[in-house]
């Protein structure tokens, strides 16, 4: 089936094709239908079965882009999956110019209010700041047509079951509601049955289903021999791509540090480090900067990239169903990978809840092969440099987008008004070249559309707005 058969918009096919969405995935074909006739769902699918795009094509197709208040929001259960969200619609929607704002915790109240108050087609973000903004009236809700709960289980394991609740009372009643879930447990189905309209149950893989794309099993290793047994493994394997998941921050830390001593291309990700710097190393992973990266279970969900070739569980999940989530990052549409499992003489409780929970014993792996490994110079060197550098799924979409800066904003009196006007008296461009408008409060940025960037860079150079001089140029990415 290929998506011109949804009968969508010219410019959301554009952009299907330069992201290369080549073909309808299962749950696409059968949840974009169901939204695009205004019908609640509930979608029990696995992590990377690209379930955000079976939402975001929907909603971006049926948004309407004159509207200023926000049309969807979707809850998600962690910054980074917030992120990566937001970067789904951004590059589904940019022909259609829509807005996007992300808002999570741990970021600044002021520019999140700042963005709310602009044009925001949809809103992302974690159930606790959406309910802040909710509680503070800074968050509109009049004109939501769409909500979206992702990754509802993980809402459950974190405990944001009850402010998801809280959040349904602020909605109006003639709203479309979809719920994705990888497991669906008994409060889930509660929370279904108490906001939504007779929805139709989508499954696309019994709960406790391990992709067959992914070959998984386990090895025993005492605690204390674990870090030495993991450098052997990965000079053994050789991943070209990998996360390897810690229990703790601090265990985290420890094995990239060791990690990184043998000058391996490695870093961290965990819930104790600055935004900008998860949000870094984050990006440097995606775009392969970063060969090895060693994480909490924050990156279980959010990272979205196909080419993962292997998941390390140096500690067993305290979750059971975390294991398919984090097993969930390789794999991915149809690829292959690898997960491997380090079971620790502690670890015999877990291994059995998750062996009942899976239906079948894990394939435990005799350790001799790879306890021969040496960890030589020769089998570390590859793996001190990226394996290959990615480009960014979203870069032939934006190719012909350019942002641009100006020194002004709000203290000065700038509105988005005075920015359209001033580029829409340009020689040649028309509103339909302007994209995403921000102002902030002594500074605003522009998306200049349909590679008339440079045109209106010069243009603006050389002139003024609102018979102010600006200092414009274009944006620092």
């Amino acid at each position: 089936m290929q998506f011109k058969e949804f009968a969508l918009h010219t410019d959301i096919l554009k952009a299907l094709e330069k992201l290369h969405y080549e073909q309808v995935l299962p749950i696409q074909e059968q949840v974009i239908p169901e939204i695009l006739k205004g019908r609640d769902v509930i979608v029990r699918s696995r992590t990377g079965s690209g379930k955000t795009a079976s939402f975001a094509i929907p909603i971006v197709q049926e948004l309407i882009w004159e509207e200023r208040e926000p049309q969807a929001i979707i809850l998600t259960p962690t910054r980074e999956l917030a992120l990566q969200i937001k970067e789904d619609f951004d590059n589904i929607g940019a022909y259609r110019r829509i807005k996007t704002v992300a808002i999570f915790g741990k970021q600044p109240y002021k520019f999140q209010i700042q963005d709310l108050k602009q044009r925001a087609h949809v809103v992302v973000g974690t159930p606790g700041r959406i309910l802040d903004h909710l509680e503070r009236e800074t968050l509109k809700t009049g004109h939501i047509r769409y909500v979206i709960i992702d990754e509802a289980d993980e809402m459950l394991n974190m405990g944001f079951i009850e402010s998801v609740q809280s959040i349904f009372n602020y909605f109006p009643g003639n709203k479309i509601t979809c719920l994705f879930s990888a497991t669906m447990p008994q409060p889930i189905q509660e929370l279904a049955e108490g906001f939504m309209k007779e929805p139709k149950l989508i499954t696309l893989s019994e709960e406790t289903t391990v992709n067959a794309a992914i070959t998984h099993y386990a090895y025993e290793v005492k605690e204390k021999q674990k870090l030495s047994f993991l450098k052997q493994l990965l000079c053994k394997e050789q991943p070209a791509s990998c996360i390897i998941f810690a229990r703790t921050q601090e265990g985290v830390k420890t094995i990239c540090d060791e990690l990184y001593a043998l000058d391996m291309c490695v870093d961290k990700l965990h819930g104790g480090m600055l935004q900008e710097d998860r949000i870094g190393n984050i990006r440097d992973f995606k775009k392969g900067k970063i060969r090895i990266l060693v994480a909490t279970d924050v990156a279980a969900r959010g990272i979205d990239v196909l080419d993962i070739s292997h998941i390390i569980n140096y500690d067993m999940p305290n979750q059971k169903e975390t294991y398919l989530h984090r097993i969930g990052r390789t794999g991915r549409q149809s690829a292959s990978g690898v997960a491997i499992t380090f079971i620790n003489e502690y670890d015999g409780e877990r291994k059995a809840e998750l062996e009942e929970y899976l239906g079948y014993p894990l394939e435990i792996r005799k350790r001799g092969e790879i306890s021969n490994q040496d960890v030589t110079k020769e089998t570390i060197e590859p793996l001190t440099k990226p394996f290959a550098l990615r480009e960014d799924k979203g870069k032939e979409v934006h190719k012909d987008t350019m942002k641009l800066y100006l020194n002004g904003g709000k203290t000065k009196k700038i509105r988005a008004g005075d920015i359209v006007g001033a580029i829409c008296e340009i020689q040649g461009v028309s509103a339909e070249d302007i994209g995403v408008i921000q102002i902030q409060d002594n500074q605003s940025y522009v998306d200049i559309l349909n590679g008339k960037g440079k045109q209106v860079l010069k243009a603006l150079q050389q002139g003024t707005i609102k018979g102010k001089k600006l200092k414009v140029q274009k944006a620092k990415e």
